[in-house]
């Protein structure tokens, strides 16, 4: 058996991050999207905004631009882009 070298297996040649971002009583991430660069579809209906900030991804009403963000995980953002893409939450 090969002695231990003091790497962890587990983190070896990864950098392990901190504590991660303070937590909302919703449990989401506190991100703060002030100054963020929000998005729009020049296609479709609605005022959907995204903005990109430290890894995750916020999505509001682009005409309650002081509202609410909801914050995505990248893993929770693709799982809804592919959700929208498939047709899975179409009204008709």
């Amino acid at each position: 058996m090969a002695a231990n070298s003091g790497t962890d297996v587990e983190t070896a040649g990864r950098e392990v991050a901190g504590p991660g971002p303070e937590l909302a009583p919703n449990g989401k991430p506190k991100v703060d999207f002030t100054g963020a660069t929000w998005l729009c579809s020049s296609q479709g209906v609605g005022d959907v905004q995204i903005a990109f900030v430290d890894g995750y991804i916020g999505m509001r009403d682009g005409r309650q631009e002081a509202g609410p963000v909801l914050v995505f995980t990248p893993a929770e953002w693709r799982a809804f882009v592919l959700g929208a893409r498939d047709g899975e939450f179409d009204l008709t």
